[in-house]
């Protein structure tokens, strides 16, 4: 296919000067399809609509973005002091509520009202997502019922799952919410199980031996979010090949 005259020019200002590719996109829309296919998402969806219907007008999706991020540190600041007191994981549970709340509602909110702002919403939304998990992975890294490592691995998996998750949107127009059926909702749900299990049995035993619950949680959920990019990241390779194939 050849290229247009003004194509060429923004391919040769976006090497001298990204602005300008910036300003030539600024009216365009990166609203693009949201693919949410959890095993919650269905009557998560209309919880959600019936809330934002009747949320106070004072309370506005920034509002909501704030309290998600505070109540995913609250979740990290409740695992580091179970430490010294177990019954601080009944925090987490309840902060955890608190972060579906703000971080599922923002979005909802904003459709309902007709005030959506994409590109603000993408890049602040997905950034206190970032900050909130290392809070979370920190307050468990923290609180004795988790190896460290482990957690360290579980935010590094996370960030790499969101990175291939925003390149993906990037080419492919389509942003994925969730994978193979989980999402954020069920993941929360999982946490919030483990925590009450926590508080009856905190060690227990795994092939042989006796480990504690939330390495083995932990571990396992490692290998699947490991599973996960590797799977997607050949699929979408595999995609934009095909899409691109060099005529010879």
């Amino acid at each position: 296919m050849a290229t247009s005259g003004s194509q060429l020019v923004v391919e040769f200002c976006e090497q001298a000067n990204a602005r300008v590719v910036f300003d030539s996109r600024r009216d365009s829309s990166i609203d693009m399809p949201r693919l949410q296919e959890s095993w919650t998402a269905a009557p998560e969806r209309r919880i959600l609509v019936w809330l934002a219907a009747h949320t106070p007008s004072r309370i506005g999706p920034d509002h909501l973005t704030v309290l998600g991020l505070a109540a995913q540190i609250g979740a990290g600041a409740f695992y580091a002091a179970a430490s010294r007191h177990r019954y601080a994981l009944l925090g987490v549970i309840a902060c955890l509520a608190l972060n579906w709340l703000g971080d599922s509602l923002d979005g909802t909110l904003a459709r309902v009202r007709h005030c959506q702002r994409p590109k603000y919403g993408f890049y602040v939304d997905h950034m206190v997502d970032s900050f909130g998990a290392l809070a979370l992975m920190g307050g468990l890294a923290l609180s004795g019922y988790m190896h460290p490592w482990i957690a360290i691995g579980l935010l590094v998996a996370f960030l790499m799952l969101s990175i291939q998750s925003y390149l993906a949107t990037h080419v492919f127009g389509e942003f994925r919410l969730s994978f193979w059926r989980f999402g954020p909702t069920e993941l929360r749900l999982l946490l919030a199980i483990g925590n009450l299990a926590l508080l009856w049995k905190p060690v227990v035993h795994f092939i042989g031996g006796k480990y504690r619950l939330f390495d083995v949680g932990g571990a396992i959920g490692l290998a699947g979010m490991s599973l996960m990019l590797v799977f997607f990241t050949a699929q979408n390779t595999v995609r934009l090949y095909r899409a691109e194939r060099i005529s010879r």
